[in-house]
């Protein structure tokens, strides 16, 4: 389940990924710039806004980077994030920047990171990336021919709402919800609590939402005012205080275009970094005004869990989430916290 682009957020995921794939490459054992000869790659970079964005923007800061290390890297932007996808698949890309949802068909395992509820917050989060940038972890992350250079944190996904009314899982019954309809596991739980699907995406559901042609959204605090969510929520809305999601963006290279040792790299020093990535999630989640916050009773936060438990574990039965990353998901949760009904089982 993903939801949005968010400026703020996808230019320090750029950053990190350009400053970093880049250098690791030209450091391979066979050193293109020690060899003599420019060697070209092609980054296929997802931005709504398209090569005027922000996260286009900042990438094309790193090809001098890359250029001193031999690689003439070639920067093409997308402002259809599918067809980033085809053609990264098609082989017209080295490397792609997507969201996690649309990186499941490249590597499910990490293509279920974002699975509804399996990430209540940011200590289960970090722990998460922690324990995937070990390099025992790497096998998870090669899937065929692609392998997931690093995944990066966007934040927790909010049900945001125009009438504060709507608190419960039973009042969202006959509610239109804005969804990515090409998502299997965003479909299933709006029609699972009983809602009704509005195929949108994340060039247009902001702005459904805030004409009133849908009643809920979902999407991280990062683009409240970006997107200018409250359009939608002021004055009788809120944004429900409850992690549905934890959306995260990913890097995939074709393996075989890139020195073995690229993709560790990458993760070895973006987890370093990703302190900056929390900053400005937290941030973001500070500067909304206090007043459009709904909190939860630790009774309807519970049916929330139980909800969206029997949703995930659906999904894995049906082969969309990757059942040894929901494993591991749940580990950390009960880690963080050993009294969740569901780690007595």
């Amino acid at each position: 389940m993903t939801s949005v682009f968010f400026p703020q957020k996808v230019a320090l995921a750029a950053a990190l990924c350009a400053s970093f794939l880049l250098p690791s490459v030209g450091n391979a054992q066979t050193s293109p710039k020690a060899a003599d000869e420019i060697i070209e790659r092609s980054f296929c970079v997802f931005d709504p806004v398209g090569a005027n964005g922000p996260l286009f923007t900042i990438t094309k800061t790193f090809q001098p980077i890359a250029l001193q290390n031999g690689i003439k890297l070639n920067l093409s932007a997308y402002t259809d994030e599918k067809v980033a996808a085809e053609d990264f698949k098609a082989g017209q890309c080295d490397a792609v920047f997507l969201t996690g949802t649309r990186a499941r068909e490249f590597n499910k395992f990490t293509g279920s990171l974002e699975a509804m509820g399996a990430v209540p917050g940011q200590e289960e989060m970090r722990l998460l990336y922690n324990t995937l940038s070990q390099p025992n972890a790497r096998p998870l992350l090669i899937d065929g021919p692609y392998e997931v250079a690093g995944v990066f944190p966007a934040g927790a996904i909010y049900l945001h709402t125009r009438d504060r009314s709507i608190d419960s899982v039973e009042k969202l019954q006959g509610k239109r919800v804005a969804t990515l309809d090409f998502d299997q596991a965003s479909v299933r739980m709006v029609r699972h609590v009983g809602a009704s699907v509005v195929g949108s995406n994340s060039a247009n559901f902001a702005g459904k939402f805030n004409n009133g042609s849908v009643d809920i959204a979902y999407a991280p605090a990062v683009a409240y005012q970006p997107l200018e969510l409250y359009k939608g929520v002021e004055p009788n809305g809120g944004v429900l205080k409850y992690a549905l999601a934890y959306m995260n963006f990913q890097i995939i290279l074709h393996r075989d275009r890139f020195p073995d040792s690229a993709g560790q790299m990458v993760r070895d020093e973006a987890v370093k970094r990703m302190g900056e990535a929390y900053d400005i999630i937290s941030q973001a989640e500070a500067e909304m005004p206090e007043s459009v916050w709904m909190t939860l009773p630790r009774e309807v936060t519970a049916e929330y869990d139980k909800m969206l438990q029997k949703v995930r574990l659906s999904l894995v039965d049906d082969g969309v989430y990757d059942e040894r990353a929901i494993k591991l998901m749940k580990a950390i949760r009960c880690r963080v916290d050993a009294t969740r009904s569901e780690c007595a089982s």
